[in-house]
């Protein structure tokens, strides 16, 4: 991360905060997170940080009065987030030393785009182009990403709200993308009785499974179907049916 331009991302909700974090990192940028407004300023106070992506609606206050304070500190330019779409709210957050303003839903390549433009009109166009072309040599970020001490699974940047059941299964999948595993493997690794469970479980979570990943990332299929054998994770770049 050394020398990569730092964006501060203060966003309260974790699955949005896990796609900014992604659409940044692979932009070559270095995010880091806060979940609550003092937990931003306190990051402030300890780092220089290129620019703030700031949501509006945090648990602990407006972001338009953590701004408030942020300018009272820094000239940190600040990218506000929000769900709110009204001109009064917009000319609000411009007026309070906001540089841009980005409405949800919103594409992360939307996002990064509005980063760049804000760099470049604060006077950081260098780091901006400087982080762009560093992301081409950079290694990518890995498909899935799996986090133990919270029971989660991202893919391509996105946590997928499992249960406790499916989170074991697709853990399984996902240590060994390209192994075909029989319902009954499958079935041993993620229930605590697997004899008094049958193969058309499997076939249900896995039915799940399929269509959580399709919420986040529509025309993704990374769970393949083997007629008479079973199932596997198609291996990172290999091409769809």
């Amino acid at each position: 991360m050394e020398g990569r331009p730092r964006i501060l991302v203060i966003e309260d909700e974790p699955a949005i905060a896990d796609t900014l974090l992604y659409a940044l990192k692979t932009e070559g940028f270095a995010p880091e997170w806060s979940a609550t407004g003092r937990e931003g300023l306190a990051a402030l106070e300890k780092g220089k940080f290129a620019l703030v992506v700031l949501d509006v609606g945090l648990p602990d206050g407006s972001g338009f009065d953590f701004c408030k304070t942020i300018r009272r500190r820094s000239n940190v330019p600040v990218l506000f987030l929000t769900a709110r779409n009204s001109e009064l709210d917009r000319v609000l957050g411009l007026e309070l030393g906001g540089d841009d303003y980005l409405v949800k839903p919103f594409s992360p390549r939307e996002l990064t785009a509005r980063v760049k433009a804000v760099l470049r009109r604060t006077g950081t166009a260098g780091a901006a182009v400087a982080a762009s072309n560093a992301s081409a040599s950079l290694a990518p970020e890995p498909e899935w990403q799996v986090d133990d001490e919270r029971c989660r699974i991202s893919f391509r940047g996105r946590a997928l709200e499992l249960t406790r059941y499916e989170f074991r299964l697709l853990r399984v999948l996902v240590a060994r993308p390209g192994r075909v595993f029989t319902r009954e493997q499958l079935m041993s690794a993620a229930w605590e009785e697997p004899e008094a469970s049958l193969d058309r479980t499997v076939d249900a979570h896995i039915k799940t499974l399929r269509a959580k990943v399709r919420a986040v990332v529509p025309d993704a299929d990374p769970i393949q179907t083997h007629r008479g054998l079973g199932y596997s994770l198609r291996e990172a770049g290999a091409a769809g049916p």
